[in-house]
Order: structure tokens, then C-alpha cells, then sequence
């Protein structure tokens, strides 16, 4: 242990008077109490009138894991202003990689592979069903390509780092890059569904624009974020300059859940009032599903909070790097529902958005159609019944002016 207690808040590093006897220390020395020679110092001495003085290169083998730190520390009144100039090179016995970050490494090797597996899964679906592929599953692609080339990218930027004690700006920069493009759409192709865009809409209407500047603005604070995060540093920032960052973040998240909820709220009405029951049972699942993805997030949240209050002196170190897989094994688990329930198949246009055509009425417009037709008699029964399975499924008029078509 380095230096003395003073009070409950504060140490007292340097050795004074007062506490030569009680501490066991000479006077103006740095207070050490050693166990096992552990912690260990390094004395660096200025003599005669040298105004600079070198250490020679030290090799120091650590002979047990757990979290340490190099401290700089002098006693002498004489020295201060002393400039110290130099570096300090740590390495684990698998790598440059800091023990706590190490297991980060193989994590995005597994996530990296997971999405390709989900790539290909997906790719040989939307290439047996090619004619019936819709615009949600073009976006949903290219989630699917960005998450992968993250991955992959943060992968190579560790595994870099790992061998040469060097973290490559330029890597970092794209994976931060290509990150923070894919956590934008991701929001917003979960907004865009949840409003029933390519099911019960064909277009966003008056509402494109507010989606676009809602997806700039998070960009903009995500890679800003990333960016002083991740380039050049390992998440060294101070606890102030980080929240006003986290900060713009958080809140548009906020916007994003209330308003994907807000949208699912509007489309399950109207989907119930239509009685489109193919339809209305997808986004019940989908509904369920971002609830769970919610609570969960709530919940991890809050378990942060009191890994972080709690998480002294380095103790819990081996564990930090569950803190930062979790969101993107939850962001993986999300887009692998999105999957399954727009998965491309034979039967998916059912899902899709019908214009207007020759069979394509609602079940009150087909009643007064039929009151009002002279030859109702020479339809059939056959051809009612398809009418109304058209309706029900297919059939969704615009509700109100935000969803015509620009």
C-alpha cells in the first residue's frame, strides 16, 4: 500500500515528521508499507546540480494477475514543475491487449463469425425468393452487411493491438465509422417498421424528413462519442467530458423508443380495426419482442450503474468486458428476430403493401358496392369470397394524411 490515511477521503503520500514513528518512515521519503515487495518502487535520484537525470530501461515481471498502476511521485519541494517525458509498455502474457479488454478480442471473433453465419443463412433466402423481395428486406440486408463488416473490423483492431502494442488510428476510424452508420439504421429501420412502412404504407409521407433528421443528429453524436472513445485511447476519458457525451446519446434513444412505440401503438389499431390478421399477428410478435429487448436494457442498465458505483480499485476487472459485449449481443438477438419475421419467402409478399386494384376493397366499400350494382346477382359466390380475402389481408386504405403517398 502506498502512502498513509489522513481521513475517510484522503492519503497522505509523503513521510513528515509527525509520521516517522507511526508509520515506520524517513522523513521525506514516499510512505510504502510492502507485502511480498509488493508494491514494488523504483527510486530515481537527481545528484548534484543535474537539472535532468535518466532511468535506464527496467524489465519488471508480474508475478500474479490482478490490476496495477504506475504512479509518479515525488516529496521534495525542490521538484516541483519536473517535467516527466517518456513511456511505460505493458504486456500480458497473450498480448499487448490490457487484461481487462483481452477477452474483447475473442468475443468479436465469435460475434463476427455469428454474423457471417447469419449473412449467408440470409443471403440463400433472398436469393431463392428473389422475385417476392421487399424493400424492408433490402434495408434489412444492409444492416445485416454493416454489423458484419464492424465486427470484423473491430476484431482486426484488437487482434492488431494485441500483437504489436500498437492500436492503428486508421482501423479504429472505420470501425467507429461503420459502427455508428449501423446503429443509425438499425433505429431507424426499427422506427420505419414500427410506423408500417412496405406493410400497411407505402411511403413515410410528411414523415421522411423528421426520420432523417432524427438519423443525422444520432450520427452525429454516436461517431462523436466513438470517436474520442476509441481513437487512440481505451476508454481513458474522465467521468465529466464522457457524460456530456453519453448524455445528446441517451436522450435520442429515449426519442427513438418512444417514438417506435407510439408507432406500434398507432399500426396494431389500425391493423385490429381492418382485421388484417395475417399482418396484426407479425406485429404483435414484433411488438413483444422489442418489449423484452426493453425490459432487458432497462435492467443491464441499472446492473451498470451498480457494477460501476461498487467497482473499486480495479476489484472487478476480469467482468468489464461483459459490460461492453452485452449491448452488442443484444443488438445481434434483435436483428435476428427482425430476421425470422421478415425472412424472405414465397408467401411474404402477403405481408407487403397492396395498392388499389380490381378485387382490392375494404369489406364496408364491397357491401355498398354490391347494394348499389344492378347485375349482383351474376357474381358468384367464388368470386365474393376472393374479394374477401383480399380485404382481409391485403387491403389497407391511408388513414389519414400523413400516409399518402408524396
Amino acid at each position: 500500500m502506498v502512502g498513509s490515511r489522513k481521513d475517510a477521503e484522503s492519503y497522505v503520500l509523503c513521510c513528515s515528521a509527525d509520521l516517522v514513528d507511526s508509520e515506520g518512515c524517513d522523513l521525506g521519503e514516499v510512505i510504502v508499507h510492502a507485502v511480498d515487495h509488493w508494491p514494488m518502487t523504483i527510486p530515481i535520484y537527481f545528484r548534484g546540480d543535474q537539472i535532468e537525470t535518466v532511468k535506464a530501461h527496467e524489465l519488471i515481471e508480474i508475478p500474479k494477475t490482478g490490476m496495477y498502476n504506475l504512479y509518479f511521485i515525488f516529496c521534495d519541494p525542490l521538484l516541483y514543475g519536473t517535467t516527466i517525458t517518456g513511456k511505460t509498455v505493458w504486456k500480458n502474457p497473450t498480448g499487448y491487449l490490457p487484461g481487462r479488454l483481452a477477452p474483447m478480442m475473442k468475443f468479436y471473433g465469435f460475434i463476427s463469425l455469428a454474423y457471417v453465419i447469419l449473412a449467408v443463412l440470409w443471403l440463400v433466402q433472398y436469393c431463392r425468393f428473389w422475385r417476392d423481395i421487399l424493400q424492408l428486406q433490402n434495408y434489412i440486408s444492409l444492416v445485416i452487411a454493416l454489423g458484419m463488416c464492424e465486427m470484423t473490423l473491430w476484431y482486426f483492431d484488437y487482434s492488431n493491438f494485441n500483437q504489436t502494442g500498437y492500436r492503428p488510428a486508421g482501423i479504429t476510424l472505420w470501425a467507429v465509422s461503420i459502427g455508428a452508420i449501423r446503429k443509425t439504421v438499425s433505429r431507424c429501420l426499427l422506427l420505419i417498421v414500427s410506423m408500417g412502412y412496405g406493410v400497411v404504407r407505402p411511403t413515410l409521407g410528411g414523415l421522411t424528413s423528421k426520420v432523417l433528421i432524427l438519423g443525422v443528429t444520432y450520427f452525429v453524436a454516436v461517431e462523436v462519442l466513438d470517436v474520442i472513445e476509441h481513437v487512440g485511447a481505451i476508454n481513458d476519458m474522465a467521468g465529466k467530458e464522457k457524460l456530456l457525451l453519453v448524455l445528446p446519446v441517451a436522450v435520442l434513444d429515449a426519442v427513438f423508443i418512444m417514438w417506435i412505440f407510439t408507432s406500434l401503438s398507432k399500426t396494431l389499431e389500425k391493423l385490429l380495426t381492418r382485421r388484417l390478421t395475417a399482418k396484426l399477428e407479425l406485429y404483435r410478435k414484433f411488438t413483444n419482442t422489442l418489449a423484452v429487448i426493453v425490459v432487458l436494457s432497462i435492467a443491464w442498465i441499472g446492473y451498470e450503474l451498480f457494477f460501476k458505483a461498487t467497482y473499486a480499485y480495479g476489484s472487478r476487472w476480469q467482468y468489464e468486458w461483459i459490460i461492453l459485449a452485452f449491448w452488442n449481443i443484444i443488438s445481434f438477438a434483435l436483428l435476428c428476430v427482425v430476421c425470422l419475421l421478415w425472412a424472405p419467402s414465397r408467401n411474404a409478399t402477403r405481408y407487403a403493401y397492396s395498392e388499389e386494384g380490381p378485387d382490392d376493397f375494404d369489406s364496408e366499400e364491397a357491401v355498398a358496392l354490391t347494394s348499389m350494382t344492378t347485375n349482383s346477382h351474376a357474381t358468384s359466390d367464388a368470386d365474393r369470397e376472393k374479394r374477401a380475402v383480399n380485404t382481409d389481408v391485403f387491403r389497407l386504405e391511408d388513414a389519414n394524411e400523413e400516409e399518402k403517398i408524396e
